[in-house]
């Protein structure tokens, strides 16, 4: 009996553990942070958060509608049910308490999502002419042209693009091949290919701009996007991912573009509200950013082709 006991207790354990490993690291600290928010509401209220209960859950997120969108409920909810999961005890998210709070909340707000803004091609070629008029070491440059040429042209999460080592790339005739070895959405670890054809103008080629950061940097193995010491030494150390963002604003700024309403996401949004414009279906935008559903990438077709066979443009004035 004892040993029995043990040897659930052991399963039980492993079974946390794959939860857990389940989501990548990036995702699991945003589950703690919402979750430590909800903490403070609960322990300020004289209410159980762990384990808790979904009226007390219910009463949390009328509190936050005073303040946040309806994404963020959302996203606050299923952090909260996956740190339960996580600690081995079940929360009912689908009780009518919950799922009607939120119709009525949502009934009352409305639900549209106004997120940062995507980085347009306009942007884009804004960024890279500033980052060529900067007086800097030329190998900082192509670090910072090749980062966000790359994450534009390939619409990547900037987790995955700092992620992105020497071996993953593979330059052919047709341009470069990168292989992402695990993603937020990929939670079985298959990995993908996204393919960065040349662009005629070499100025904004992803692919030219990564080939000669890697020429000038002598990058072999590793992590191609890395950190300068002090006095533009090259480290072998990666970039974190909250570096893209600080990099983009701060070409923004430069560039005279008003940075507070762009962020790390905007090339990635930019990438397939751009490639909407252009005509590009949600296969072959999905096809390249990875998106598992097709909601949000329906939203940036809506919005890309918001002037695009609009009805007054029919109106004759």
């Amino acid at each position: 009996m004892n040993q029995l006991t043990t040897d659930l207790k052991l399963l039980h354990e492993a079974t946390l553990n794959n939860l857990k490993n389940s989501k990548a690291n990036n995702t699991l600290r945003a589950y703690k942070s919402d979750f430590k928010d909800f903490g403070a509401f609960c322990a300020k209220n004289g209410l159980n958060s762990l384990p808790t209960d979904p009226k007390i859950v219910s009463l949390y997120l009328t509190h936050l509608s005073k303040n946040s969108k309806i994404s963020t409920l959302r996203r606050r909810l299923v952090s909260i049910s996956m740190v339960h999961k996580m600690k081995g005890h079940y929360l009912d998210t689908k009780h009518p308490i919950i799922v009607e709070n939120l119709m009525g909340i949502r009934r009352v707000k409305g639900s549209i999502q106004r997120g940062k803004k995507p980085i347009l091609i306009n942007h884009l070629k804004l960024i890279v002419d500033t980052i060529n008029e900067q007086k800097t070491e030329e190998i900082k440059k192509f670090r910072d042209k090749s980062l966000i040429l790359i994450g534009f042209g390939g619409g990547f999460r900037r987790t995955e693009l700092i992620s992105i080592d020497y071996e993953d790339l593979e330059f052919v005739p047709e341009g470069l091949k990168i292989a992402i070895k695990r993603s937020k959405t990929d939670q079985f670890g298959e990995g993908m290919i996204k393919g960065l054809p040349y662009f005629t103008n070499e100025n904004y080629c992803p692919v030219k701009n990564l080939n000669k950061w890697l020429e000038i940097s002598n990058i072999k193995s590793g992590p191609i996007f890395r950190r300068f010491s002090k006095g533009l030494s090259l480290t072998d150390k990666r970039l974190s991912d909250q570096s893209v963002v600080l990099l983009i604003k701060e070409y923004l700024n430069l560039a005279g573009i008003e940075n507070k309403n762009f962020s790390g996401h905007s090339l990635r949004s930019g990438f397939a509200t751009v490639a909407a414009e252009s005509g590009a279906d949600e296969r072959s935008i999905m096809a390249m950013t990875g998106h598992k559903t097709t909601q949000m990438v329906r939203r940036y077709i809506r919005e890309a082709n918001i002037f695009k066979n609009n009805a007054l443009n029919k109106v004759k004035f």
